[in-house]
């Protein structure tokens, strides 16, 4: 771009030097969207002319457990989606959570509300219906709503 001296006659300026780019990365081939890394090392291992029986097991070995590693990658579990909300109950029951907090820190084991919480929806779940009712008909109904200002 030219750039203006006092007596407003354009000069410009030299240009910038072309980057060099090494033989190697010149003739490596551009990787496809998708294309796994770990394809090349596994291709070098399979291409490779072995002369002992010994070497082309190992070249096997290495091989597989390559192919191993890229499918381990693949098949990750999905994490469950999480679901944030709200609840009132009386305060005693919320100081029970606390209690029960205490009482796993006794054991050696540290728990979190929500950990607790979860607990007791999956003793609830395990329950026969029996069981399920008669600790349901124990649990008082409450408004539903926030608390008014006391």
């Amino acid at each position: 771009m030219p750039t203006l001296t006092p007596t407003s006659t354009p000069v410009k300026t030299a240009a910038k030097p072309a980057r060099k780019v090494s033989a190697a990365k010149r003739a490596a081939p551009a990787r496809k969207a998708g294309q796994a890394k770990t394809a090349a090392p596994r291709k070098a291992l399979a291409s490779k002319t072995v002369a002992s029986p010994t070497a082309k097991v190992i070249v096997k070995a290495a091989v597989k457990t390559v192919k191993a590693l890229e499918l381990s990658k693949i098949k990750a579990p999905k994490k469950p989606k999480l679901v944030r909300d709200s609840f009132t109950m009386p305060k005693d029951e919320y100081q029970a959570i606390d209690s029960l907090k205490q009482r796993a820190h006794k054991l050696q084991r540290s728990a979190k509300k929500s950990e607790l919480l979860r607990a007791g929806i999956m003793a609830l779940s395990a329950m026969d219906d029996k069981g399920f009712a008669a600790i349901l008909a124990k649990v008082p109904a409450l408004k539903t709503g926030r608390p008014g200002r006391d």
